[in-house]
């Protein structure tokens, strides 16, 4: 902390002790994973720290003692800290790897303000986040969309591009870390620039260590400081393709292996405290940006059926066009339906973790698909589109598969004039892969067979979307490599979507 920052913290009495707490002090910096803030409301926000003065020593617990901190907060209209907006004091508690969840309320609706902490001395890094505008309020929204992070295969530079155009708002759509030991998963472009933590992960321990590898890269922190998000998971934080109660390895007693990772993931996101639910955790939900979005925000893991016919890319599936097979549960469907009815909003953004769309692999006669996406639940896949077609101006936001794509959504995908549904905007993947396929050719093939997807890239990247009433403008930013830092991001392909009448 520099003069300045010292004499404005000090003014502030953010570097006085609370009356009645202990007063002593932490060898090193414990504000070495950042800050974070998420799930924005007309009215507050959530602001996240972690304590950890060795990321990766203390076997998870980040080389922190075993005692409570007690730790201040600030939230602030101007990132001076001159005008504080509300302040407090929590308590980082070692059973909770020393985690912070700040639920701030009382806030204006639609601004932006500014947050940090102290413990023990400390004082963090800054963040930015805003809360939402108020019902009734229709206010432009620029957001980025963003997933699949694997640590091995790349530099982080995606997220600092990211942080640089300053999002609004910014949507995770899993695979934030990935669960594998060093060299589990080979990039598509056989390198390696970073190493894991020590084998694969099983315990809370492990996931809370791995967690706080991913946490100390300084662009990811960037990226969380830039702007509030809203986080889902997929399946590499906890296990590749699992699916409800069932590991896809035959992982002995996954059911608390699911709940450790669970419970890290809490412990390590921007998340209300009521999330984490005993072994189980809620990230289906909805945010709404006044009158012109609402978000929902699906799970596609916890709730499904286990995949058909073994799992992978396939042909000649039967079993995947079994009715009675779901992926998001008879609960959360419920919810998604009655969340689509009831939506006044201009636009419907449905942020979820797997494609969508139909995608046959395979050029030429037959047709191989991916039974880990929605074309392994493809009833439940119509049964979601027709909700859609009901609803005002719906777009599904995706993550999971490595590549870019723009793609339309039908209900009959084999009926070149069966009307779009909706469009599918899917992100690529911040580092997963690596530097990707040499030969790109074969996305001239796969669009020739797909022809309701207009655009896919291989490269690394993300979305930088901008919402008004009258229309949707998507960015899709590239980056020609993550092997070695300082890559510049990119607009390879631009697409605007307008809105349909009202």
């Amino acid at each position: 902390m520099d003069r300045r920052s010292f004499l404005t913290a000090a003014a502030a009495g953010l570097l006085a002790p609370r009356a009645g707490t202990s007063r002593r002090t932490l060898r090193a910096d414990p504000f070495t994973l950042g800050v974070a803030s998420g799930d924005p409301s007309p009215g507050g926000v959530v602001l996240w720290t972690r304590l950890a003065t060795d990321p990766l020593g203390g076997a998870g617990l980040g080389g922190m003692p075993s005692r409570d901190v007690d730790v201040s907060w600030q939230l602030a209209a101007d990132e001076r800290f001159s005008e504080i907006v509300t302040s407090g004091t929590v308590t980082a508690r070692a059973r909770d790897a020393h985690s912070v969840h700040v639920e701030v309320e009382g806030l204006d609706p639609g601004r932006e303000y500014f947050y940090r902490f102290r413990a023990e001395g400390r004082l963090s890094p800054e963040g930015r986040t805003r809360t939402t505008p108020a019902a009734g309020v229709e206010t432009p929204l620029a957001f980025a969309v963003a997933a699949c992070a694997h640590f091995e295969h790349g530099f982080y530079t995606a997220y600092r591009r990211l942080a640089e155009q300053e999002p609004d708002l910014v949507v995770f759509l899993g695979d934030y870390l990935y669960e594998y030991a060093p060299s589990g998963y080979t990039a598509l472009s056989g390198k390696r620039v970073r190493t894991h933590t020590p084998g694969k992960c099983a315990t809370l321990a492990d996931y809370r260590l791995r967690h706080a590898q991913y946490k100390s890269d300084r662009d990811l922190q960037a990226a969380h400081a830039a702007a509030p998000w809203l986080v889902a998971f997929d399946d590499h934080e906890v296990e590749n393709n699992w699916a409800g109660p069932v590991s896809s390895t035959g992982a002995p007693a996954f059911a608390r292996r699911r709940a450790a990772a669970f419970r890290a993931y809490y412990e390590n996101m921007p998340l209300r405290r009521g999330s984490l639910r005993g072994a189980a955790i809620q990230v289906n939900r909805r945010v709404s940006w006044g009158s012109l979005a609402r978000f929902h925000l699906l799970d596609t893991r916890q709730f499904r059926d286990d995949q058909a016919c073994g799992d992978g890319v396939r042909s000649g599936c039967d079993e995947r066009l079994s009715t009675g097979r779901t992926l998001l549960g008879d609960g959360q469907w419920r919810w998604l339906e009655d969340g689509l009815q009831g939506s006044g909003t201009r636009w419907n953004l449905l942020g979820q973790q797997i494609m969508m769309t139909h995608r046959d692999f395979r050029a030429g006669p037959g047709r191989d698909v991916n039974l880990d996406s929605w074309d392994g639940y493809a009833p439940e896949r119509t049964r979601v589109l027709n909700a859609l077609s009901g609803t005002a101006n719906p777009v599904v936001l995706t993550g999971d598969a490595h590549m870019h794509h723009l793609a339309d959504l039908k209900t009959d995908f084999d009926d070149p004039d069966a009307p779009v549904v909706a469009r599918e905007l899917i992100a690529t993947s911040i580092a997963s892969d690596g530097d990707g396929y040499r030969d790109r050719t074969w996305i001239a093939e796969s669009l020739a067979e797909n022809p309701h997807i207009s655009y896919m890239d291989q490269r690394r990247g993300y979305l930088m979307a901008r919402l008004t009433g009258d229309e949707l403008s998507v960015d899709f930013r590239t980056l020609d490599y993550v092997s070695r830092r300082g890559a510049p991001a990119r607009t390879s392909h631009r697409t605007t979507i307008p809105a349909e009448s009202a």
